[in-house]
């Protein structure tokens, strides 16, 4: 559970997603932010309008809550935040979440449910990206928010912002 002492962190977790394509994913998403103090950044085309019932359904009435901010390109986010500290999460990084330590204010990226983050991107950011482990073949990727939800909290329990 989270300590309310907590969430008065002067900076926040940053939630990035980038063209993400499933409106309950991202109202789910929007729910986990506003829970948790973190800011959520939607980059590029989206596959839905966040106007979209789906996307408000799944953030409740959590939605006036979230610290929404909206970006042509990831690009424009990072001239925003030049001094942001980015993660990028992909199935297909060598580097487990649990080998870094993060700081508050990270911002964690995430790419769209059906292609993940560009491999083009993947190459550039070298060591910081990393992977959720998988123990199955059977099973490609695990749900975006989902995967939001176990690295932020992850990240939240490493900078102290978990009650023990």
């Amino acid at each position: 559970m989270l300590s309310s002492p907590a969430m008065q962190t002067n900076k926040p977790f940053h939630i990035v997603l980038i063209e993400p394509e499933i409106p309950p994913n991202t109202g789910n998403i929007g729910r986990l932010c506003a829970a948790t103090g973190s800011h959520m950044h939607l980059v590029g085309k989206l596959g839905f309008s966040i106007d979209d019932k789906q996307v408000r359904r799944a953030g409740l009435d959590y939605w006036p809550y979230v610290k929404l901010h909206c970006w042509d390109s990831l690009e424009q986010l990072q001239t925003e935040y030049p001094d942001g500290r980015y993660w990028y999460m992909s199935k297909k990084a060598e580097r487990n979440y649990t080998q870094v330590e993060f700081e508050e204010g990270d911002f964690l990226v995430f790419g769209k449910e059906t292609l993940g983050l560009p491999e083009e991107l993947l190459d550039q950011v070298g060591n910081q990206a990393l992977r959720i482990p998988i123990f199955t073949p059977h099973v490609r990727s695990l749900n975006l928010a989902n995967s939001a939800a176990i690295i932020l909290f992850e990240a939240l329990r490493q900078t102290g912002q978990l009650e023990e």
